[in-house]
This record gives C-alpha cells, structure tokens and sequence, in this order.
C-alpha cells in the first residue's frame, strides 16, 4: 500500500531578528525515520521550487524543510539589503532555523545560490552538522556572463498587467530548468507572484538582493571553501548550463571532497528536480547509496 499523500506545513520563525518562512514537510505515516533534509532554493526563487522533490522524499521517509530566502517568498525583506544579502548572512539565517527546529543533523540539498550557501555551511557554522551535501548546478567557481545575465533579470524584475503575462515570462527565463509540467509552471508562477501598487504582478522578491554581486563580489568565489568540504557531495550539472561550467564541474571531481558530477540531460540552469530521474538520482544519494 502506497502512503497517504504528505501535506506541507507553512511555518514562520524570527532569524537573527528578520521573520523566514519556511514550508516543513513531515514524513509519510508508516514510513522509516530517514531523518532531515534541508532544501534550499535559487537567487530569485522561493521554497516552493523544491516542492515535487520534498514531497518525494517525505514520502519515503524524510523529514524536508524547504525556506524562503531572506527577501524572497513570504520571508521578510531585509531592512539592511547592504550587509544581509550575502552568503555570510544567509548561513547565519540557516544555522537559526536549523537550530530552532533541534537539527543536530541533517542533509542539504541546495540549488544555485541554496547550494553555495550549503558550501559556506558545511565548511562553517554548520560543519560537523551536514552529513551530506547535493549541489544543483552551483560550484565553486561561476561563468562570468552567466552571473551578468542573471544580474540583469534578476535586479530588474518585469511586471505585467495579468498573472498569465508573468506566468509566460517565468516560462521563457526559466526554459534552462527543462521540463515542467503546466501544473508545475502554474505553480512556480503562483507561489512567487506580488502585485504591485499600481496593480501590476512582478516575481516574489526583493530587488535589492541582486546588490550581493555589487557589494560582496567574492561571494561565490569559493574554492577555499569547497576544498575544504570534507562529506559526501553530489554535483548535478545541466548539459546546457552556462553557470557552472564542464571544466570547474571536472575540476570539483577532483579537489576537496571530490564531488560526485552527474551531467542532466535536456536542461540547463538549473535542473528543476521535478522528473523522476532527478528525484531518485538525490535520494538514492541521501540514503547513502
């Protein structure tokens, strides 16, 4: 008999002293205790991204925390963007949540920026407390235009008259993803979607946090970090990324913890995690496997 379907829980906490959303899912009734997994989504994305991947795991077992980001989502905006849209600040938020919710171990599965936040950690405030670490299309060292391409969307969001306008748009920024189903996109659009007050829909986030390449240019540049990483990683690389280059995914096969590359066919950045392969392949890896 299958397990009945888990359903999310939406839940607050103040973090360093900004409130950070998170959605909690619980394992599946019956199913082994496999622990924690913290799932951590893009630069301008939310929680919610992660939804078909923590609904995979919780039904197998796992307990998944999926939060929204610091100025993204429904978490609160920074009233400091200067010095709290960073990689520091933001594992400064993930050791508050982890804590608060007595995590003394667990998994970490991060995408783009979820992932180099995952990196800071593991090597810093919560090292010792990842056991293992899923990087989703992210590595140590990023495409320059890449990095400049997103710059550019992500610091000026569009707006449209209508939630199908956006929904549209969310569908040709994010075609790299690769497949996602018109549910799916429905609810990629609709989970980070605010209305503007002159009536408009724009993504669900905080301009400001593309100030992080202004004011912390260095952020990602995390080869020390990485080399220091000493758990199990897994690295997913879209075929078609133009962020996480084949040459620094090769190089991470054999610096520090000597990453575990699986190249994703028909996407680019970032793999959705939504299609069955992608969802066996991470927890085929948490599980030890």
């Amino acid at each position: 008999m299958n397990p009945s379907p888990v359903i999310p829980q939406s839940r607050y906490l103040t973090c360093e002293g900004r409130e950070i959303h998170f959605m909690e899912w619980s394992p599946a009734p019956g199913t082994p205790d496999r622990g924690t997994v913290v799932a951590w989504h893009g630069l301008a994305r939310t929680g919610r991204d992660m939804d078909p991947l923590a609904a995979h795991l919780a039904a197998q077992g796992w307990r998944v925390v999926c939060p929204d980001t610091i100025g993204r989502g429904l978490s609160q905006w920074s009233p400091e963007p200067l010095v709290e849209y960073c990689l520091a600040f933001y594992a400064r938020l993930a050791r508050s949540l982890v804590d608060q919710l007595g995590l003394a171990d667990f998994q970490w599965v991060g995408t783009s920026m979820g992932g180099a936040i995952g990196m800071v950690c593991a090597d810093g405030l919560l090292r010792g407390r990842i056991q293992r670490l899923v990087l989703n299309d992210i590595g140590p060292e990023l495409a320059a235009p890449a990095v400049e391409r997103i710059r550019t969307y992500a610091g000026s969001p569009a707006a449209f008259d209508t939630v199908s306008e956006l929904e549209q748009y969310f569908r040709t920024v994010y075609k790299p993803y690769g497949y996602l189903s018109d549910a799916q996109w429905r609810l990629l659009t609709e989970s980070s979607t605010r209305r503007l007050p002159d009536g408009r829909v724009t993504p669900h986030y905080d301009p400001a946090m593309a100030q992080q390449f202004t004011h912390h240019p260095q952020d990602y540049a995390l080869w020390p970090v990485y080399d220091r990483i000493d758990v199990p990683v897994l690295c997913l690389r879209g075929v078609d990324s133009d962020l996480l280059l084949a040459d620094t995914a090769e190089a991470m096969r054999d610096r520090g913890p000597r990453a575990l590359v699986v190249t994703i066919a028909d996407c680019g950045h970032a793999p959705a995690l939504n299609v069955p392969d992608q969802l066996e392949l991470v927890q085929r890896f948490l599980s030890g496997h």
